[in-house]
């Protein structure tokens, strides 16, 4: 796979999929009261990139924060999510904004029952944010007594790489979408799937929330035939590293931040949850 930013299998799993019911059972007993929810997209990231670089980004995003938090479990990444702005490309998916919303809901139906305290939700795809925006107060008030922490800062990412890709004086490339920050990270994770003799500019803006809006209005397409924001050219791994531990750590510290006000008090595992954990010992 060449270099790698991937963390996934150097230290202890993390991802509940990844995981049997009594271990997920004994690592709820051991303090991973949080379970993260990452969310992102199958949708065109123009003729370099492949469809689904908003869902690896967001596996792992997801990992790397649960991590960094030490008491935090992943759930199975929502990979297809809000992307009508992007239906004029072959291939691209996309879900209602209320079956975004439905689908957040049903995953953090039953965690309570499993000993979790805390669900927080991110994004990998920027799309995502204005929906996640409108729903998070619904969220919270559905999922309660669960906790619920939605990271919204998509300014902020923006930001972050901008900042990163100009440490090698590209932070103009920075546009959002499949941009020299985007096409870096999945250099950095997946360099196989990028298709380095196809790296072209695309439509160059600095984009804000006003802009995002008017995308996610008039459509992708009707700005950037080639479906990139920014320019891809001068990618390297080394601005992936750098996006991705930013992004880490906007994500980490927002949910502590986060945490230390709305954080219930720790509850026993219920009754199923110790029942599993102890017949793995048997």
């Amino acid at each position: 796979m060449g270099e790698s930013a991937s963390v996934t299998s150097t230290r202890h799993e993390v991802r509940i999929e990844r995981m049997t019911t009594s271990e997920v059972a004994a690592a709820v007993e051991q303090g991973a009261s949080t379970a993260i929810l990452p969310l992102a997209a199958v949708e065109q990231h123009g003729p370099h990139l492949p469809l689904s670089m908003d869902a690896d980004h967001a596996d792992e995003l997801a990992i790397r924060v649960a991590r960094e938090l030490g008491d935090a479990l992943v759930l199975p990444t929502v990979r297809v999510g809000y992307s009508p702005h992007h239906l004029g490309f072959p291939g691209t998916l996309s879900l209602r904004a209320s079956t975004l919303e439905a689908i957040c809901a049903d995953y953090g139906a039953s965690l309570a029952d499993s000993g979790f305290s805390t669900l927080v939700l991110f994004s990998g795809h920027i799309g995502n944010y204005p929906v996640m925006r409108e729903f998070e107060a619904r969220l919270a008030a559905e999922l309660a007594p669960l906790s619920v922490i939605v990271f919204t800062g998509s300014q902020a990412i923006l930001d972050a790489w901008r900042a990163a890709a100009e440490q090698s004086g590209h932070g103009a490339g920075v546009g959002g979408h499949a941009d020299i920050a985007e096409t870096s990270v999945m250099l950095a994770l997946h360099p196989e799937r990028v298709r380095v003799d196809r790296l072209v500019p695309g439509y160059q803006v600095e984009i804000d929330d006003d802009f995002l809006a008017r995308v996610l209005s008039e459509g992708l397409k009707a700005f950037s035939p080639n479906g990139i924001l920014g320019n891809p050219v001068g990618a390297t791994t080394s601005i992936g590293h750098a996006c991705l531990d930013a992004v880490t750590g906007l994500i980490t510290d927002y949910v502590r931040s986060r945490a230390a006000s709305v954080r219930p008090l720790r509850q026993s595992p219920p009754e199923h949850v110790q029942a599993s954990r102890e017949e793995d010992q048997t």
